[in-house]
């Protein structure tokens, strides 16, 4: 099972080393990790994804909360949020090949945001299974680097009782 948590620190320099040093001290595993100021910029947010069972996931959470730069930690999972990557994929593509790889782009929503002679970076941004699948769509292709962010994610929007 996984579960994301999405915990509110204070930006300062040393914390993100304490909260992944917590992982890393009790051997738990973080699938994906985000980091990024809020509208605040005294508050930064780190979005984790980790997996286990129940006993190992509520264990993080408590662990969280006890640390004393985390203002509060919030936990959904998969289903009840809205979850999101980015990445950017630079491929050599030649007159062959060019046609399917922009076609793929329109199917997926992606979007080429540089192009050279034999060369184009792509940018999809989506949720981490559809980034993975394009990915894989690519796999014909010479593909030269790919960097991925972390899964960035917020519980969805409940209407609310008016």
């Amino acid at each position: 099972m996984k579960r994301i948590y999405s915990v509110l620190v204070e930006n300062r320099s040393g914390v993100l080393m304490k909260v992944a040093g917590l992982f890393s001290r009790r051997s738990y595993n973080i699938d994906s990790l985000a980091v990024g100021e809020t509208e605040n910029s005294d508050v930064s947010c780190i979005t984790v994804v980790s997996s286990g069972d129940n006993r190992t996931l509520e264990q993080i959470e408590k662990q969280l909360n006890k640390k004393l730069d985390v203002i509060k930690v919030k936990t959904f999972d998969e289903i009840h949020s809205v979850n999101l990557e980015l990445m950017l994929v630079k491929v050599k593509y030649n007159r062959g090949n060019r046609r399917d790889i922009m076609e793929n782009c329109d199917i997926c929503g992606a979007k080429i945001v540089d192009m050279s002679n034999n060369q184009m970076i792509i940018q999809v941004c989506d949720t981490p299974e559809r980034t993975a699948m394009f990915l894989k769509m690519l796999k014909g292709i010479s593909i030269l680097e790919v960097a991925r962010t972390g899964t960035l994610a917020l519980p969805k929007c409940i209407e609310s009782d008016i």
